[in-house]
């Protein structure tokens, strides 16, 4: 493997076996670990809607969480190549799934809603129009077959 490509290798074990296997919809849980070498297990399930726990990470919000933290991490590297200081960054993402009367579904889109915090007000304007540079070297959003939008949110010096 050379140097542009990584690769990645994570367990799912399926720990939802009540005693009956798979035997009617309802005879199982979904609940599943997550894991990789050297990490904490996650704890996963299906979405309350899909008979999962909800005090359990589903796909959909892991989706949405990975679309989040690319867009950060992108951000925060295109940051530092422009001499934008960032002391603060939040996001509030969403997505929206549709479920088709097949019983599939697909993601129709994410939303981010980061909200940046930067040292220096007079780089707000720069730093705002990061956002751009950021989805587009972002690896997961190039990865997905929907939109991935951006709705900043007003950039200010932090007041720490």
């Amino acid at each position: 493997m050379g140097l542009n490509q990584h690769f990645y290798e994570i367990n799912v074990n399926w720990t939802g076996n009540r005693g009956s296997g798979t035997s009617g919809y309802k005879d199982y849980g979904r609940d599943h670990a997550i894991a990789a070498v050297g990490l904490p297990v996650l704890l996963g399930s299906a979405d309350r809607t899909f008979h999962g726990d909800t005090d359990r990470w589903n796909p959909e919000q892991l989706l949405v969480t990975a679309l989040a933290q690319c867009h950060m991490l992108s951000y925060l590297h295109v940051a530092v190549m422009h001499g934008v200081v960032v002391t603060k960054y939040e996001d509030t993402a969403t997505g929206t799934l549709v479920l088709n009367p097949d019983s599939s579904g697909q993601f129709d889109s994410v939303t981010l809603h980061p909200k940046v915090y930067v040292a220096d007000p007079a780089t707000a304007e720069l730093a705002l129009s990061l956002h751009a540079e950021a989805a587009a070297k972002c690896f997961i959003a190039r990865s997905v077959n929907f939109p991935v939008n951006h709705e900043p949110g007003l950039l200010a010096a932090t007041q720490d």
